[in-house]
């Protein structure tokens, strides 16, 4: 059986204002356009399908033509809500869209029940895990403890025991929005730890030929078995050095696995730049990033004067400016959001503790401040599953 791997389509979310609807439609024409040429048997969106709760008309208005455009193919489509998701409005009419090839899967309830497609060789079967927020799920899955790491795994314990029920030699795909440990994120996923823990061991999905991993927007692989396709489109610079991809998964009939990236469409390359602005107008070398969208930082020990507008002189497509003057990181005039990068939301109230009282927490206390993040984040996700 060949499918198509992707994830993290995002519709409805801009680039640094850019609206990126547009980008987003081709490449749907672009999907439809492999599924038809590769001759795909199948389609796996691993999550994130929108970029929030309640995304616009013009982003719901695109899913839906894709959706027509890939059953129109007779090409079915296994698809999960991911964490930017609201897991019960993209579910809505699944049972009638089923009905038309498009199986959603959104309710963890049904992480044990596959999405069975036939090939040659027997069934294959397609398990969707949606994004499990651990708080959210811990009851469903009778776990003691809320982590990733635990609701993950009773979600493959369900997985397995559905698996080992079926006729041997059935072969198996899980499709799942996690982070998975090996992974390297970017800067334009939204924080899922808990208990300060983000990631899942890539054991948690031994037992199947194949994971199609959603959530971290570069294409990786992490095993032969167990991959990310990332998102079509950038939609932070720290994707400049990414290579916009899906997954062409060939699953053969002993369960073996052959994978070919296939490119997606992408409207401009992304770059960044660095120096003073009198260097960044005149270097010759970058000449060829005159057309591409730009993220240039300043390093002029004082601030020029109207640095974007002179910028866009040479560089038309600069949606981005971030000053960081050469200077020694004791020096007190050093930026607040300098001191801050890389730090996550932990560490930055570690040491405002530290700051007041002259000593930072003890293990007490940040167990305190970590539980106080989670339940933030959680109550997050709650209102807007309610939404």
């Amino acid at each position: 059986m060949r499918f198509l791997h992707t994830s993290d389509w995002h519709l409805g979310r801009s680039f640094h204002r850019v609206g990126m609807l547009g980008a987003q439609a081709e490449f749907i024409g672009h999907l439809v356009t492999t599924v038809r040429e590769r001759e795909v048997d199948a389609v796996v969106v691993s999550g994130d399908v929108y970029d929030r709760a309640v995304p616009p008309l013009s982003a719901v208005e695109l899913f839906d033509d894709a959706l027509h455009r890939l059953a129109d193919l007779g090409v079915p489509t296994v698809m999960i809500s991911g964490n930017h998701d609201s897991a019960r409005r993209l579910g809505v009419g699944a049972g009638l869209m089923g009905r038309a090839g498009i199986h959603l899967r959104t309710e963890p309830s049904a992480c044990g029940t596959p999405v069975l497609l036939p090939d040659a060789h027997g069934d294959v079967a397609f398990y969707g895990l949606p994004y499990l927020e651990p708080a959210l799920v811990r009851d469903e899955f009778g776990v003691e403890r809320a982590g990733h790491e635990t609701v993950l795994a009773a979600a493959m314990d369900r997985v397995r025991a559905d698996l080992a029920a079926r006729p041997p030699g059935t072969r198996s795909v899980v499709l799942a929005h996690a982070f998975v440990t090996g992974g390297r994120p970017s800067d334009s996923e939204r924080d899922i730890a808990v208990g300060g823990v983000a990631s899942v061991p890539a054991a948690v999905f031994d037992g199947v030929d194949y994971v199609a991993l959603g959530h971290l927007h570069g294409c990786q692989t992490l095993t032969d078995r167990v991959r990310y396709s990332g998102s079509p489109l950038p939609y932070s610079f720290s994707e400049a050095g990414h290579r916009k991809s899906m997954w062409l998964v060939d699953l053969d009939a002993d369960g073996s696995v052959t994978a070919e990236r296939v490119d997606c469409p992408v409207p401009r390359p992304l770059t960044r730049i660095r120096g003073t602005l009198e260097e960044l107008l005149a270097d010759p070398a970058l000449a060829p990033h005159e057309e591409a969208w730009v993220e240039a930082t300043l390093t002029d020990p004082v601030r020029p004067a109207d640095p974007m507008a002179r910028l866009a002189e040479r560089f038309p497509h600069t949606l981005a400016l971030v000053f960081d003057p050469d200077r020694p990181p004791d020096d007190p005039d050093v930026s607040y959001a300098r001191r801050l990068a890389g730090r996550d939301d932990q560490q930055i109230a570690e040491d405002f503790v530290a700051h007041v009282r002259g000593a930072g927490p003890d293990a007490h206390e940040r167990t305190v401040l970590r539980d106080a993040f989670d339940a933030v984040r959680a109550d997050e996700a709650a209102r807007e599953v309610a939404r």
